[in-house]
C-alpha cells in the first residue's frame, strides 16, 4: 500500500509539473500589466513541484534505477536553466544524474539545446526544436528561441554586406517566422525593412544596434512549422 500510494503522488506531482510549464506558454499569450509578476509566479510553484518530484523519485525508488517518467521530468529541468546564470548550479546537478537518464533520448535532446544554446548556433537551435521538442518541451524553449532568433539578426546586421540585402522570405525559412511575424519582430528589435526594386521586402544590414526588446520573455513568436501546427491542433 505505501508504494501504491507513493506512485500516486509521483503521478500528482508530474501532472502539476506538465500543468505549470503547459502554463508558460499561455501566460505568454495573455497581456497586461499582471502577466509577469503571474509568470514569474508560475515559474516558482514549477520549479517547486519539479524538486519535490525529484525528492518522490529517490524516496520510492526501488530495485530500478531509474522511474518510467524520470527522464522526461530531468530534461524539463535541464531546458529550464538555459539561462546564463544558471549554468553553474546545472554543471553540478548533471553529477547527481544516473547514467541511464543521462543516456535516455529526451536528455540528449535537452543537453543538445543546451549546448546549441550555449555556443550561440541559432540555426541548430532553432531547426532542433521545430524537428525534435515535443510541446511540453516548446513551451519551456519558447523564450529562448526569441533570444537565439535576436542573436541571429544581430549577426546578420552586423556581419552582413550593406550591398546584399537578405530577403523577408529568406530570414523566414531561417528563422522559421511567418514573414508578417517578422515584420513585427523587426519593430521589436528597432531595425527597418527596406523594398528592394524588385519589390521584396528585405534587412539591409549596418543599421543602428538591435534593440533588445522590453519584454522579450512575454512576447515570444511561434515557429513557422507544419509539425507544431498538426501538435497544436491534436492538443
Amino acid at each position: 500500500m505505501q508504494n501504491c500510494s507513493g506512485e500516486r503522488v509521483i503521478s500528482m506531482y508530474e501532472r502539476m509539473v506538465k500543468f505549470h510549464i503547459m502554463s508558460l506558454h499561455e501566460l505568454r499569450q495573455c497581456s497586461g500589466p499582471s502577466i509577469s509578476s503571474a509568470l514569474h509566479l508560475n515559474m516558482e510553484q514549477l520549479k517547486k513541484a519539479l524538486t519535490t518530484l525529484f525528492d518522490l523519485y529517490e524516496v520510492n525508488r526501488t530495485s530500478k534505477p531509474m522511474h518510467k517518467n524520470e527522464a522526461e521530468f530531468h530534461a524539463y529541468y535541464v531546458l529550464l536553466h538555459l539561462s546564463s546564470e544558471s549554468q553553474g548550479s546545472l554543471c553540478l546537478w548533471f553529477r547527481q544524474v544516473p547514467p541511464e537518464t543521462v543516456k535516455s533520448t529526451v536528455m540528449c535532446f535537452a543537453r543538445k539545446i543546451l549546448r546549441y544554446y550555449n555556443l550561440g548556433n541559432y540555426r541548430r537551435f532553432i531547426h532542433t526544436a521545430e524537428s525534435e521538442a515535443s510541446y511540453l518541451q516548446y513551451c519551456i524553449i519558447e523564450p529562448y528561441i526569441s533570444q537565439v532568433r535576436e542573436l541571429a539578426l544581430s549577426s546578420l546586421n552586423h556581419g552582413g554586406y550593406k550591398l546584399q540585402p537578405i530577403t523577408l522570405a529568406d530570414l523566414s525559412k531561417l528563422l522559421m517566422m511567418k514573414e508578417w511575424d517578422i515584420e513585427s519582430f523587426f519593430r521589436d528589435c528597432g531595425l527597418q525593412i527596406f523594398t528592394d526594386e524588385e519589390g521584396n521586402k528585405c534587412l539591409l544590414s549596418k543599421q543602428t544596434p538591435l534593440v533588445s526588446p522590453k519584454g522579450a520573455l512575454l512576447k515570444c513568436y511561434p515557429l513557422d512549422s507544419n509539425r507544431f501546427e498538426r501538435v497544436f491542433v491534436e492538443l
